[in-house]
């Protein structure tokens, strides 16, 4: 999925015609940094096995092979001009024999309702495929990098589940390296804390499905989800108030949206979506979805302390067949899509369409006081995954539970260890565009 905007960055060349001293303190400069670069996010070259896990270990749901981490085409940045110029984030799932990297006996921050190994999912090929963008390669996630990269800085995931989804994959792929210790101030899993206490690195969560101020007004409502009331216009004090310190926040919503809510603006009804209410304006999901997605970035632009750069990670998309989430639809697929196979059309478009114009638009406010927005987009590569949802294999069959089957969230480990693999390639981007503009400041 190809997306241009004001969120490319152009890759700098030094001019030719510019010599003499200026050209020798430049080239000393882009010398300097760059090496200073390389040894913030190399690799060591070996490192002793039993720092890795065994090469085999038994699941209790069929054996699954774990390979070592050690990957020397990974030691050294493999970043150059193509991937400028490559979009990595249009592309096919390829096959890969090494995945996964972790299991469910390896990595204790799988939730339960994720954990498809253990509650008894019987095939394992939707563990076995890699990201392969057209254009250039994207190499699997590198613990040891990742972590050099964000010593002595911070990360926060704000969101709904999926995105803890995503917090909880990327723990158990740097678990291969170092597990976290638990500094929350509270008990509510909704808003953690995790310190990784070798590289000073905090990794957080705060929940906030609707990214902007919301209650629930009835626990019931139409779909029996609840009804909600979303003040459209307010910020969410939750997280907004704490993310002065952080050095990257990841911005996520979507699915909440679907649910029953009355819309405020200005502390007044202004409308809903499908709240069934007589004289209520009924909207498109996307109404309330675009003016909440805007309020966010607000929020973030208006912090005078805050320094980080924004991530928006794009929505990804469910699949849920043969019926809707609440009446007998499931995910049954065991193999991606190819990208000829299907496209992203009708409501999801529109969400995605919004959440990339609103995106755009928050970028160029925030750039006028000097903060930086990064895209994280994973639609295209999520749509092609249907495989990789928990269905049914969140829960034992025998229990007396309520739970619809699961084509929302993503199977640990499966596809959504993927998203690392974006978010280190990111990382590393965002290191080499400071080089080249140390090396090339502007005026």
């Amino acid at each position: 999925m190809k997306v241009t905007g004001s969120h490319e960055v152009p890759y700098g060349k030094v001019n030719k015609l510019e010599q003499g001293t200026t050209l020798k303190s430049t080239s000393k400069t882009l010398i300097l940094v760059t090496l200073t670069l390389i040894i913030l996010t190399i690799v060591p070259l070996y490192y002793p096995l039993h720092k890795y896990p065994s090469t085999h270990t038994s699941t209790g749901a069929g054996d699954t092979t774990i390979s070592p981490v050690y990957h020397p085409q990974d030691e050294l940045i493999t970043i150059n001009n193509n991937h400028h110029k490559c979009d990595v984030f249009s592309g096919e799932w390829v096959p890969n024999p090494d995945a996964p990297y972790y299991n469910n006996m390896t990595c204790w921050a799988i939730h339960e309702h994720q954990n498809c190994q253990k509650y008894g999912r019987p095939d394992s090929d939707f563990m076995k495929w890699r990201w392969k963008p057209d254009g250039c390669d994207l190499p699997i996630f590198n613990p040891y990098q990742f972590l050099e990269i964000v010593r002595n800085k911070s990360l926060a995931f704000v969101g709904d589940s999926v995105g803890r989804n995503q917090m909880q994959s990327l723990i158990c792929m740097l678990s291969r390296v170092e597990y976290p210790i638990d500094k929350s101030t509270t008990k509510d899993e909704n808003f953690k804390h995790w310190y990784y206490v070798s590289y000073n690195f905090t990794l957080a969560t705060y929940w906030s499905p609707f990214l902007v101020k919301a209650q629930e007004a009835s626990s019931d409502g139409p779909t029996h989800t609840g009804l909600f009331n979303l003040y459209l216009d307010e910020f969410d004090e939750k997280w907004t108030t704490q993310i002065d310190n952080f050095n990257y926040l990841i911005i996520n919503a979507g699915h909440w949206f679907w649910r029953p809510a009355l819309y405020y603006v200005n502390k007044q009804v202004v409308g809903c979506r499908f709240c069934q209410l007589e004289n209520i304006t009924d909207y498109p999901m996307t109404f309330g979805y675009r003016k909440a997605i805007r309020t966010a970035f607000n929020a973030i632009n208006s912090r005078r302390n805050f320094k980080g750069i924004t991530i928006l990670r794009t929505f990804a998309p469910m699949h849920f067949e043969g019926g809707e989430w609440n009446s007998g639809g499931d995910c049954v697929r065991k193999m991606p899509f190819k990208s000829n196979e299907i496209k992203l059309e009708g409501v999801n478009l529109e969400l995605y369409m919004t959440q990339i114009e609103e995106f755009n638009r928050g970028e160029k406010i925030g750039k006028n006081r000097g903060l930086k927005y990064r895209l994280l987009d994973t639609t295209q590569a999520m749509l092609l995954r249907p495989d990789g949802h928990p269905s049914r294999y969140g829960h034992w069959p025998n229990e007396n539970v309520t739970l619809y089957n699961d084509c929302v969230h993503w199977c640990l480990p499966g596809p959504i260890d993927t998203w690392s693999d974006f978010l280190l390639h990111t990382l590393k981007m965002e290191g080499l565009r400071s080089a080249e503009e140390k090396a090339h400041p502007k005026g």
